[in-house]
């Protein structure tokens, strides 16, 4: 009887400690914690929206809607102010990413009044990497066996070196 109990118990273990193991692992993949939610930005509401008219001037914007994310000037277009919001997710150690984003554009004309209005939504944007932190070099990419085996057969021992004739 010791026998076939020692058999059951390892044919137990064999079954059950790789299931318990598969089980955690497959636990582990799924998302425990929920993503963390960053809202940033200030986009004014619809009924304050709905108050500018075109001819306004840039101080009742700003008393109406408060200072701008950011302005522009374009040439031979005048100023722009721009109210910018963005709500980003972030989860785990992912990186962060943009779920929504609204822009409200008010143009000015040379006179400083209100000559338009525009508003874009994230499906606008387009992604412009200011800052790749990559320097683009000459030549080709070559992969780690390339560079291995692309010497083989260009060592010439008479050309010199170490173990050459001293010159």
């Amino acid at each position: 009887m010791t026998g076939s109990t020692t058999w059951k118990r390892t044919l137990f273990r064999m079954a059950i400690v790789p299931a318990a193991v598969m089980g955690l692992a497959a636990g582990a993949c799924a998302p425990i914690v929920q993503p963390i939610t960053d809202y940033r930005g200030y986009l004014p509401r619809g009924d304050e929206i709905a108050k500018i008219q075109i001819g306004m001037g840039k101080t009742e914007i700003e008393a109406l809607l408060g200072s701008p994310s950011t302005t522009a000037t374009i040439p031979n277009l005048g100023e722009s102010y721009y109210y910018i919001s963005s709500v980003v997710e972030t989860n785990a150690f992912l990186a962060p990413k943009v779920v929504d984003r609204e822009i409200l554009a008010v143009r000015f004309g040379y006179d400083q009044r209100v000559s338009g209005l525009a508003h874009y939504g994230l499906q606008d944007g387009k992604i412009i990497d200011f800052i790749s932190r990559e320097t683009p070099t000459r030549g080709k990419e070559m992969t780690i066996l390339q560079q291995l085996f692309e010497n083989i057969g260009r060592f010439d021992p008479g050309a010199g070196g170490p173990t050459g004739p001293q010159g």
